[in-house]
């Protein structure tokens, strides 16, 4: 599965990891993603989101629905 959110489009970013000698290898930044549920076009839906597009607003999550809707 591609590290990639589904909303922005954020993927991994690569860099170099340095040491105290300056050994220069490189390394991966991974976005943070998490699969929460959300509204996409009317539909609940299963996406990964990155952290960024969750805490800005960018998605609409469902409305709990309550016990007494639930078990009727």
């Amino acid at each position: 599965m591609a590290q990639q959110c589904e909303i922005c489009g954020k993927g991994p970013q690569f860099g170099n990891r340095v040491s105290h000698a300056h050994n220069v290898t490189h390394r991966k930044f991974n976005p943070n993603l998490q699969e929460v549920r959300a509204v996409v076009n009317g539909v609940q839906k299963r996406v990964r989101l990155c952290t960024r597009c969750l805490r800005s607003g960018k998605v609409a999550k469902p409305v709990p629905r309550s016990r007494a809707q639930a078990s009727a």
